[in-house]
């Protein structure tokens, strides 16, 4: 069973179920698996947790 793990920032709640929707396809046409084995895991990192180039997401 695939486990796809997303970090990402906050999105909307559609944004997510879209991108779930697409990488379960994705893994349904490339594997050729029930799209029931496929999990897709979101971790979502608030912006004032993570930094890129010495800076808070959330300060930019």
């Amino acid at each position: 069973m695939p486990i796809v793990t997303v970090q990402q920032g906050p999105r909307d709640v559609e944004l997510k179920r879209d991108l779930v929707a697409r990488i379960t396809d994705a893994f349904v046409d490339a594997y050729q698996i029930p799209a029931e084995t496929v999990q897709v895991w979101i971790h979502e990192v608030p912006t004032d947790s993570w930094g890129a180039a010495g800076k808070l997401i959330a300060d930019k």
